[in-house]
C-alpha cells in the first residue's frame, strides 16, 4: 500500500481537449466511479505551464486536497490504470517514488464499439441511458443528394520550394496517446477454431481486430471453448465469415436468459493487488491469505463442488457480495469458507447477507482482516450463546485457519496439494 509520506511526479504522455472531459465524464465515470475520475483530473492540475511535468510531491497532499484516504486513492488509480488512462512507475526506497503517466481517454467511438467497455457501461447506466449517450455522440446526418462536391486537395492549393527539413526537430511531439485495456482470457482460440469446419467458416477472413474481438466476447461473459465454440458457428454468415454484431447479440442472448435477463458488470476478479499481504514465510495461514487473495469467487466456489458447477442461486449470492455490498473478492472468498464450514456446507442468501453487512459496516477490506474478525466474532458468539444447537456443534465445524497454531506449522504436503489445485482452477 502507498504511504503518505511516499512522493510522486505526474508525467503527461497525451493532449487532453474538451471533448476529452466530456467522455470522461459520459462514459468512464460510470464504470470507475467519481473518485477514480477526481484523482484523473487533480492529477492533471498538478502539471506545470508546460504541461508535460510536474514538481515531486507527497501523497500526503494528494489527501489534503482531495480529502480522501490512502486506500482510497490506491483504489482509485488501479482503476485509471486498469480502463487505461495511467501508468504508474514505482522506485522503492525508504521513502518510495511514484510517476504517474497519464494517458487520453478512447474516443467516444472507439469506447462504444469496444465490447468490454460498452457491455459495462449498458448495465451500470441502464439502457434508456445509454441510448441518450449513442445519440449524443452520434454525428447528425445531412441530405448531399442536391450538393456537390467542391472540396479543393492539398495540392490544388499549396505548392514547394526549394529546401530541407531539419530532423532534428521533429521528435516525440505532442500528440494524443491511448493506453488499450488488457484482458487475459480463459479461451484458447486455436482449439476453438479447430473445431468449425473449413466449409462452415473461411478462416483466412480471422483477422487480428476479430481475435481481439472474440477473446473480449469471452471475457465478458465468462464463456469457455465449449461455449464459444456454439456461439461462433451460429454466428458465421452467408459469406463464411464471423459477424461481429451477430456474435455480440448472441452470446448476450445466451448470457441474459442464463441470468434471468442481467448483463455483467464490471468487477474485481480477484484481491486487488494494493489489499494483499506481503508473505514472508511458509506458514499455513499465509498459503491460505494466498489462495483467498488469488483465485476469483467464482472460481473458489467453484473448488467447493468435487462434482457439477455451482448453482445459478450461488453466483447471484457472489454477485450480490461483490456488486451490491461491494465486499472485494478475496474478503468474499473468506466469507463463502467461513459460512460452508460453520452452517453444514450451506450457502443460505439471508444467512449470508447478516454476516456480509457486518463485513461491510466494518469496513472489511483485506483477506487477513477478514479472517481475524470472522474467528473473533464465532469466538464470542459462542462464548455468550445459550443456544442448545450452538452448544451441541462439533469443534470441527469452523475453518481451518482459526486454530491458532497454523502460524507456526509448515503446509502438509497434503494442504499444499489441495492449495495448488485450487489455486490452479483459476
Amino acid at each position: 500500500m502507498t504511504l503518505a509520506a511516499d512522493t510522486f511526479i505526474v508525467t503527461n504522455k497525451t493532449v487532453l481537449n474538451n471533448n476529452d472531459l466530456s467522455i470522461l465524464l459520459n462514459l468512464y465515470q460510470p464504470l470507475v466511479g467519481n473518485e477514480a475520475i477526481s484523482l484523473y483530473y487533480t492529477l492533471w492540475s498538478y502539471l506545470d505551464k508546460t504541461g508535460a511535468i510536474s514538481n515531486e510531491w507527497t501523497h500526503h497532499h494528494l489527501l489534503k486536497n482531495m480529502q480522501i484516504t490512502i486506500r482510497e486513492i490506491d483504489d482509485a488509480r488501479v482503476k485509471l490504470e486498469a480502463i487505461g488512462l495511467l501508468k504508474t512507475y514505482k522506485k522503492e526506497g525508504n521513502i518510495n517514488n511514484y510517476i504517474y503517466e497519464i494517458y487520453s481517454p478512447m474516443s467516444a467511438s472507439e469506447f462504444i464499439n469496444n465490447p468490454v467497455l460498452a457491455t459495462a457501461l449498458y448495465n451500470a447506466i441502464g439502457k434508456l441511458e445509454y441510448e441518450k449517450i449513442i445519440s449524443f455522440y452520434k454525428i447528425p446526418s445531412l441530405n448531399l443528394r442536391d450538393y456537390e462536391d467542391i472540396t479543393k486537395s492539398f495540392s490544388d492549393v499549396f505548392g514547394f520550394y526549394n529546401g530541407s527539413i531539419n530532423d532534428n526537430l521533429i521528435y516525440d511531439l505532442k500528440k494524443s496517446r491511448y493506453r488499450h485495456i488488457e484482458i487475459l482470457s480463459k479461451i484458447e482460440l486455436n482449439t476453438i477454431l479447430s473445431l468449425i469446419p473449413d466449409e462452415l467458416l473461411n478462416k483466412k477472413t480471422i483477422n487480428k481486430s476479430l481475435k481481439e474481438y472474440i477473446y473480449n466476447i469471452a471475457y465478458i461473459y465468462n464463456y469457455d471453448n465449449d461455449d464459444m465454440v456454439s456461439l461462433i458457428r451460429n454466428s458465421i454468415n452467408d459469406m463464411h465469415r464471423i459477424d461481429k454484431k451477430l456474435l455480440r447479440e448472441n452470446a448476450e442472448k445466451y448470457y441474459s436468459f442464463e441470468h434471468l435477463g442481467k448483463l455483467p458488470s464490471l468487477i474485481y476478479k480477484n484481491q486487488p493487488e494494493y489489499l494483499r499481504k506481503k508473505i514472508n514465510d511458509d506458514s499455513n495461514r499465509s498459503k491460505m491469505i494466498y489462495m483467498f487473495e488469488v483465485t476469483s469467487p467464482y472460481d473458489f466456489i467453484n473448488s467447493k463442488y468435487k462434482k457439477g458447477t455451482p448453482t445459478a442461486t450461488d453466483l447471484k449470492i457472489i454477485a450480490h457480495l461483490l456488486l451490491d455490498l461491494e465486499l472485494k473478492p478475496g474478503v468474499v472468498n473468506v466469507l463463502i469458507d467461513y459460512v460452508l464450514k460453520i452452517n453444514n456446507n450451506r450457502l443460505v442468501k439471508s444467512y449470508v447477507d447478516t454476516i456480509a453487512s457486518q463485513w461491510s459496516r466494518s469496513n472489511i477490506e483485506t483477506v487477513e482482516d477478514a479472517m481475524n474478525f470472522a474467528e473473533k466474532e464465532y469466538k464470542r458468539m459462542h462464548k455468550n450463546s445459550k443456544n442448545t444447537t450452538t452448544k451441541m456443534m462439533k469443534k470441527e465445524e469452523k475453518p481451518d485457519w482459526f486454530n491458532q497454531n497454523i502460524e507456526e506449522n509448515t503446509a502438509s504436503l497434503e494442504e499444499i496439494k489441495k492449495l495448488e489445485e485450487r489455486i490452479g482452477s483459476r
